[in-house]
């Protein structure tokens, strides 16, 4: 089975600048972050709601916990907000005059309906279309964000956990080994 791509950073900043056209904006981008940055699936982006993501005073939480229902495993699991993917939250939360109810779908579709894991895949399709990256999917940032952890020297078992995966073995097909990488590794020597 082929993998999704995982983008490089030119094909990155032109994902996120395809994610910039038209009406949805703030949605868009925040969606294509939670991929990225927080190594979501795209139904667990699909599924949350207003208060997995922020408190009662309106912050966004230091942790997004993914109800079991909402995930691949039916297990819960903790997403962890870094500094970038909160400056993201921050940006989509704000872009909002009032702020919806906290059981209120956090993304919601043109017809102010939740998404689906299908259209909303539908829609990270669309990006990557429009940014001209052959093989990338709904998947490609959550493979992306396994991979940077993984060259950055992340233990295998906290990359493991944070993904979700229950087998090591599961994790190690996410990373990606490009030319550049396999270079580098061998000038270390």
């Amino acid at each position: 089975m082929k993998q999704a791509k995982v983008p490089n950073e030119a094909e990155f900043k032109r994902l996120v600048a395809a994610t910039g056209m038209g009406k949805y904006t703030a949605r868009n981008r925040v969606a294509v972050m939670l991929s990225y940055y927080g190594g979501m699936r795209v139904g667990e982006i699909a599924a949350l709601r207003w208060a997995d993501v922020i408190d009662r005073e309106g912050r966004v939480r230091d942790l997004i916990q993914l109800r079991a229902e909402t995930t691949k495993t039916d297990e819960s699991r903790a997403i962890y907000v870094s500094d970038r993917l909160r400056k993201e939250l921050d940006r989509y939360v704000n872009s909002h005059a009032e702020q919806p109810a906290v059981d209120q779908p956090f993304l919601l579709t043109q017809q102010r309906t939740c998404f689906s894991a299908n259209t909303l895949c539908q829609l990270f399709g669309r990006f990557y279309r429009d940014a001209g990256i052959d093989g990338g999917s709904s998947h490609s940032g959550r493979r992306w964000f396994i991979t940077r952890l993984a060259h950055s020297g992340v233990s295998p078992k906290v990359i493991m956990t944070l993904a979700g995966h229950k087998n090591l073995t599961t994790t190690q097909r996410y990373i990606d080994c490009t030319p550049e990488m396999m270079k580098a590794a061998v000038e270390v020597l």
